[in-house]
C-alpha cells in the first residue's frame, strides 16, 4: 500500500504541474485529489499555498473522511475538503477528482445555455458524459454545498459548476488529465468559433454517439499521453517526484 499511495503522490504531483504548464490552474487556488484503493475515506489532496508548479510528490497531503491530515505538512483547504470529499464518497468510481477554473471551460459556464457543443472532434469525447450545475450559491464551504454539487455530478465524468468552473472525475489520474485536458481544448475550439458571430456547424447525434463510441474504446491512449507529458517533467523539472 505504501508503495501504491507514493505512486499516486508522484503522479498527483505530475498532473498538477502540467495543469500549470498547460494554463489549467488559477493562482494558488483549485484541486485535484485521488482515493486511495480500498482504503474507505482516504484520499490525496494537494495542500493550499503552493503554486502547481512547484508542487512535489512529498508536498501531498493523506487526509481522512474529516479533513484531517494523517500524511505531509498543511491541511487541506475547506472548499476542497467539502467538494472532493463528498464527490468520493458519493461516487466510489471517481478515483480521481480535477477541479479546476481553466479559462475557456470557465467561459461557458459564465454564459446562458453555456454548453459544450457537438462541434469539433475532441468535443465529441464527452458526448452525453457532461452534467451541469445551474446554480451559483457562493464559496462551496458548507457539507450541504458539497453534497448537492456531488449530486449534480450525476454519473458523468465532467460536470460543468455555473460562474465557477469544472470537475473532471475518472478512474484513474491519467484518464481524468487526459479528459481535463482534452475537454479545455474543446472549449477552446468552440469559444473561438462562438466569436466569430456565425453560427455553430453541429455534429449529429448519430454520428457523435459513434465517435464516443470510438474513444470508449480507444485503449491505453490516456496512458500514453500522460506517461509522455510526464517524461517532459523527468527531463525539465524532475523534482516533482521528490
Amino acid at each position: 500500500m505504501k508503495e501504491v499511495i507514493q505512486q499516486a503522490k508522484v503522479d498527483l504531483a505530475a498532473a498538477l504541474r502540467l495543469a500549470a504548464r498547460f494554463g489549467l490552474n488559477e493562482g494558488v487556488c483549485n484541486h485535484f485529489s485521488y482515493a486511495i484503493p480500498g482504503a474507505a475515506d482516504r484520499f490525496l489532496l494537494n495542500p493550499h499555498g503552493i503554486h502547481w508548479s512547484l508542487i512535489r510528490a512529498s508536498d501531498i497531503l493523506l487526509i481522512d473522511g474529516e479533513g484531517r491530515t494523517l500524511e505531509g505538512a498543511g491541511e487541506a483547504e475547506l472548499t476542497a475538503f467539502t467538494i472532493h470529499g463528498r464527490i468520493h464518497s458519493m461516487h466510489p468510481g471517481a478515483h480521481c477528482v480535477m477541479h479546476t477554473h481553466m479559462p475557456y471551460a470557465t467561459a461557458l459556464t459564465c454564459i446562458e445555455e453555456g454548453w459544450l457543443e457537438p462541434v469539433h472532434q475532441s468535443s465529441l469525447r464527452f458526448y452525453n458524459d457532461v452534467s451541469y450545475d445551474p446554480d451559483y450559491n457562493g464559496l462551496a464551504e458548507d457539507p450541504a454545498e458539497g453534497d448537492r454539487i456531488a449530486g449534480c455530478l450525476a454519473g458523468r465524468k465532467v460536470l460543468f459548476l455555473a460562474n465557477h468552473g469544472v470537475i473532471v472525475v475518472g478512474e484513474s489520474i491519467a484518464r481524468a488529465f487526459d479528459d481535463l485536458y482534452y475537454l479545455e481544448r474543446a472549449c477552446q475550439v468552440q469559444v473561438l468559433a462562438m466569436s466569430t458571430g456565425r453560427p455553430l456547424k453541429l455534429v449529429g447525434d448519430n454520428t457523435a454517439a459513434k465517435t464516443r463510441a470510438e474513444y470508449d474504446a480507444g485503449g491505453n491512449y490516456p496512458e500514453a499521453h500522460f506517461n509522455g507529458l510526464k517524461r517532459l517533467l523527468d527531463v525539465e523539472a524532475p523534482d516533482y517526484v521528490a
